[in-house]
């Protein structure tokens, strides 16, 4: 009966579990006897385990999922593997406590460390020392243990099947599956290493097999009728995300030496929840007007135009005025404080209805990494999709008055961050940014968190206006050299939050992309944020979601 009350109640610790792996993670009781585990979506308790030993493994279990430690690139090299398993559990699951000190309880965070040749910073340097078993001690029991084919098999159930042809052995998926969420090494030796890189020898493996091509998580090809929602807190579709390793025809995107005018940014690092300070440099370069390699459709303006137009231009509440609608309240009681004073108490006391003039200045900083060279239904590819919706944006905000600025932006590396100047926000909208835009071409990677750094730098610097809007065109993929999608998310999210902080109003676009919603949420976190399945949507969602992105940041200026 204990045993049984105790299995009953090992979901109640949910929340904690929840609050220490940074992810909805539920509590359930393993068989009697049996070590803690998780799969990522439940953690397994002992039943017949003692309360304090119940909190010690969640602690360590959970942490292990906040740190990065189970991601599917570290736990496919253990799979079969039970000792170096055991090894690396004991290195990591330090590692993790440590990274999360602050969270954890009394028990949990006092725990011992082990002794190791030298010190971690990451999971893939936990990896390395756990395969030198003499200098290693196995983890201890209250640690749990990690069974890397569960995992594994609960990680392909989330993601499914997209069709067909990809269920055939030794297929398209099979590669995916080898590529999915690859750790990265900087120095890029390692067996690990970046498949897109090509540094490891599975990255060379897929180099020769996918043409440089990295497919992320499966899916099948993004299609025309691909399904779009928007709210402040997500969007839903398929997910069909890549990153395409092409040298660009006319944005390039080469490493640079740091010392040639760059800005440096720092950049967020979930695993060990701090920032690495002037970690990126973001160079900005010249585009070239050169020929296009097709013509960019414009979407129809009339309904766009409308909605924009609404924008800063309602009537709007003006207190203090000599005469008006209303009394204004607070200017009623300083008069009234002043008239028992005996001072004379101003006369503007009430409030007034006036039609505001525009003050809005907007950046759109538009994806061209190799990931946009997607297919989008219709012939046509994301790149064109978001070029399409970017020229629309920009023609539509610079007709009705407002500074606008058109940036394009790529990576090969954390020193080689580059951001395209299309237009800036004081140059004029005309025929030659219109040619800079069409001679675009994607190719190499998105460090999408420095891209956001800098271009609220320039919102700053050059904007001119109270109210300050950045818009980003992306499939969602943030991805580069060190920068593997759960890292690259979480900095895309904290840069965002950042510019909110500062004033700036943030809206992100997926358009033609079949990214879901879930990575959507990730990446862009609570900004507001859309997927599209062509620009012919923009018209009737982009006035809710410029005012959601406004108000925030009005809000966060007023405080």
């Amino acid at each position: 009966m204990e045993a049984a009350a105790r299995g009953d109640g090992v979901d109640r610790l949910g929340l904690l579990a929840s609050a220490i792996s940074r992810r909805a993670l539920r509590v359930a009781p393993a068989q009697p006897g049996e070590l803690a585990w998780t799969d990522g979506e439940v953690l397994f308790l002992d039943p017949d385990a003692s309360p304090r030993a119940q909190l010690e493994s969640l602690a360590v279990q959970a942490a292990l999922l906040a740190a990065g430690s189970l991601e599917s690139g570290i736990v496919r090299g253990l799979t079969r593997r039970p000792a170096l398993t055991r090894r690396y559990l004991a290195v990591e699951g330090h590692r993790a406590l440590s990274s999360l000190e602050s969270l954890l309880p009394p028990g949990p965070a006092s725990m011992g460390p082990v002794a190791l040749p030298v010190a971690t910073d990451s999971a893939t340097e936990s990896l390395a020392a756990a395969r030198a078993p003499a200098a290693v001690v196995e983890a201890p029991e209250s640690f749990g243990a990690i069974h890397p084919r569960r995992l594994l098999a609960a990680r392909r159930s989330v993601i499914g099947t997209q069709g067909a042809a990809l269920q055939q052995p030794g297929g398209p998926r099979a590669l995916r599956e080898l590529a999915d969420d690859a750790v990265t090494d900087e120095a890029g030796d390692d067996l690990f290493a970046s498949p897109v890189g090509g540094g490891g020898a599975i990255g060379r493996w897929l180099s020769r097999l996918l043409s440089a091509v990295r497919q992320l998580h499966g899916g099948g090809s993004p299609g025309a009728d691909a399904p779009s929602h928007w709210t402040p807190a997500g969007t839903r579709g398929r997910r069909q995300v890549g990153v395409v390793d092409a040298a660009p025809a006319v944005l390039g995107c080469e490493p640079r030496a740091a010392g040639e005018g760059g800005s440096r940014y720092p950049e967020w690092d979930a695993h060990r929840n701090r920032y690495r300070p002037d970690w990126c440099t973001v160079f900005e370069s010249e585009a070239d007007a050169g020929a296009a390699s097709a013509a960019l459709e414009l979407p129809e303006r009339s309904r766009l135009r409308r909605a924009l137009a609404r924008l800063g231009l309602g009537i709007g509440p003006v207190h203090r005025q000599s005469q008006g609608d209303d009394i204004d309240l607070d200017a009623a009681v300083e008069a009234r404080v002043d008239l028992l004073a005996g001072v004379a108490p101003a006369e503007d006391l009430f409030v007034d209805s006036v039609r505001r003039r525009r003050d809005l200045s907007v950046l759109l900083l538009l994806d061209v990494s190799g990931s946009a060279a997607e297919p989008a239904g219709e012939g046509r590819t994301v790149h064109d999709q978001q070029c399409t919706t970017a020229a629309a944006l920009a023609l539509t905000l610079h007709e009705l008055g407002d500074r606008v600025g058109l940036y394009a932006y790529c990576s090969r590396g954390r020193s080689a961050v580059q951001l395209t100047p299309v237009k800036r926000l004081n140059e004029d909208l005309g025929v030659l940014a219109l040619q800079r835009l069409h001679a675009l071409q994607p190719g190499g990677y998105s460090r999408l968190g420095a891209a956001i750094r800098h271009g609220v730098a320039v919102l700053h610097a050059d904007a001119g206006t109270p109210r300050r809007l950045l818009v980003v065109l992306s499939d969602g993929l943030a991805y580069d050299h060190g920068y593997e999608p759960v890292h690259g998310a979480a900095d895309v999210s904290r840069a965002l939050e950042e510019a909110r902080q500062d004033g700036v109003g943030c809206l992100c676009l997926s358009v033609g992309a079949s990214t879901e919603a879930h990575a959507l949420r990730r990446a862009f976190g609570s900004s507001a944020h859309a997927a599209l399945a062509s620009p012919a949507e923009l018209s009737r969602l982009v006035g809710p979601l410029f005012r959601a992105a406004l108000a925030s940041a009005d809000l966060r200026r007023r405080l």
